[in-house]
């Protein structure tokens, strides 16, 4: 539940910022963010880094 928070905490500074600074840059941080935490789930995963790829892609 933490880190639900931490990512709409991100979103909304990185929204203040951009609408403030004028920026668009800015409204790319939450993407950034939400695939670096899907990365960090991925590569802490007990089994092989690929296996589990392959496992996530294959679920549908």
């Amino acid at each position: 539940m933490i880190v639900f928070y931490l990512i709409i905490a991100i979103t909304a500074v990185s929204l203040y910022l951009a609408f403030k600074k004028r920026k668009p840059f800015f409204l790319l941080v939450p993407f950034l963010s939400l695939f670096a935490y899907f990365l960090f789930e991925i590569v802490t995963f007990p089994a092989p880094f690929f296996e589990t790829v392959k496992f996530i892609f294959n679920l549908g």
